[in-house]
């Protein structure tokens, strides 16, 4: 039962509620509670209902590929022949402020790694690291003129992922699930793949609910024989003896839940226990795929032993998006991953060579689907690399101007936005923060970033804060 009240609660409702009378008849009467704003209301009993979005969208779902660690735009994405002429040179005295030039001139310009060439019908260039993905280049929009906030790895993973550089906020999949729901209710809303070999800087905040309730934030899939933990059934536990200690738990949890409390973490906490004996039955075959292709194999690399890990989570990925998970997000590189300080040759070329084949896969094999029109694909880090060299063949961080690009969902492929400079050291033309890069994914899901809000503390929190705009021409 229920503990006794305490004053604050008997003197808030009590005080409020003639109040609030009065306030619901108006709203009553002007039609505005048929139409509550998202996030002013109590998250439901099931977080994970669906809801409709603020408008019409093409993408249901994301899965973002996050190269973890920071990959160089000037080696994949954004050609700079400047960077050629001039490698092996001081950085010009045009570049940067003063404290920019004193801190790199000891530092000699770094050619790109590898030769860029056009691609597809397009015509966009992109690095030979990447033969796989270029393949797909039509269906690509690169965004080539980013910029973030920070210089260090945990700071910058949290602003990519959460929208600011200090750890303790809801990540773009908790705001997603939270403003649009689940199409699946037997699988996780928000589902994370973490790199097996060691997860990022910054680990589990990154995915994290923040100061939403625990029911957003993103549960982990693993590799192996168990890719979520403790989901089996004990041995010598029936399904009915599961189902009724289930239903007692959530009893007396529920006994104990007061009125208007649905969002808090005890009631997160029953939403988790049916989630998760709904899931005994329906996760073994999402993640079996013993009725795959040869073709689909083939596809993701699964055969291949440079491949075969990325190329399995990229398969998962395909099979969670095809059941409904709203947002799937996918690690590559353990905690070192792209950030090639030094011997960029070696790091970006194994990276490549394991991820690019699967990357490519996924697109083509969505698209075969007639998934890609309805599934946003995002890829890229929390930054990009310096154009001048770190040692002798290394690249520091640059949150300065890098790349990432998007595919599917409603995205307007095949094109270019933005450059950086001729060195590719600062965003120069279309610059577009994190913060827009975050209202155009909630844009491509059919939500209004200035309107997917959460109340916190006494005020109206969003994924982009007070800033953010949608960046038009990336949408189709």
């Amino acid at each position: 039962m229920p503990g006794p009240t305490s004053r604050r609660r008997f003197l808030r409702h009590a005080g409020g509620g003639f109040g609030l009378l009065a306030l619901n008849a108006m709203l009553s009467r002007d039609g505005l509670l048929a139409a509550p704003a998202r996030g002013t209301a109590a998250v439901p009993a099931n977080p994970f209902a669906p809801k409709a979005p603020h408008f019409a969208a093409k993408a249901q779902r994301v899965i973002f590929l996050f190269m973890s660690g920071g990959p160089s735009h000037v080696d994949l994405l954004d050609p700079k022949p400047d960077l050629i002429r001039l490698a092996g040179q001081p950085i010009p005295e045009s570049f940067g402020t003063f404290k920019t030039r004193r801190a790199v001139a000891k530092n000699k310009l770094l050619a790109p790694l590898r030769a860029f060439r056009p691609r597809g019908q397009s015509g966009i260039e992109m690095s030979d690291l990447l033969p796989h993905t270029a393949t797909c280049a039509d269906d690509l929009c690169v965004i080539r003129s980013l910029y973030a906030d920070s210089v260090t790895h945990p700071e910058s993973v949290y602003q990519m992922n959460t929208g600011s550089i200090l750890m303790g906020r809801p990540s773009l999949g908790a705001w997603a699930t939270y403003g649009l729901g689940s199409e699946n209710q037997n699988m996780p809303a928000f589902v994370v793949m973490p790199d097996p070999a060691g997860w990022v800087k910054g680990g589990a905040p990154a995915w994290s609910n923040g100061y939403m309730p625990a029911a957003f934030q993103g549960t982990i899939l693993r590799g192996g024989e168990s890719p979520i933990l403790n989901l089996n059934t004990p041995n010598g536990v029936s399904a009915h003896q599961q189902r009724a200690t289930v239903d007692f738990i959530n009893k007396l949890n529920r006994d104990a839940l007061a009125p208007g409390d649905e969002d808090s973490d005890l009631g997160a906490r029953i939403a988790a226990y049916e989630l998760a004996f709904r899931m005994q039955s329906h996760a073994p075959d999402v993640v079996d795929i013993s009725k795959e292709t040869a073709a689909t194999r083939a596809l993701y690399g699964l055969d291949e032993k440079v491949t075969a890990e990325f190329g399995l989570r990229c398969l998962l990925a395909r099979r969670m998006v095809e059941r409904g998970v709203r947002f799937v997000q996918l690690y590559c590189g353990d905690t070192n991953g792209w950030d090639g300080h030094s011997d960029m040759e070696g790091n970006h070329s194994k990276l490549c060579a394991a991820s690019d084949l699967p990357v490519a896969g996924l697109l083509k094999d969505l698209k075969s689907r007639g998934l890609l029109d309805s599934t946003l694909v995002i890829w890229g880090g929390e930054f990009g690399r310096m154009p001048m060299s770190e040692g002798s063949n290394g690249r520091d961080h640059n949150p300065h101007g890098f790349s990432m690009w998007l595919a599917g969902g409603g995205v307007k492929g095949g094109q270019v936005i933005g450059t950086t400079d001729a060195v590719g050291l600062r965003a120069e033309s279309e610059k577009a923060h994190v913060h827009d890069l975050h209202a155009t994914i909630l844009h491509l899901l059919g939500l209004d970033h200035t309107r997917l809000t959460y109340r916190h503390n006494g005020r109206n929190e969003r994924l982009t804060d007070v800033a953010g705009h949608v960046i038009k021409k990336a949408v189709a």
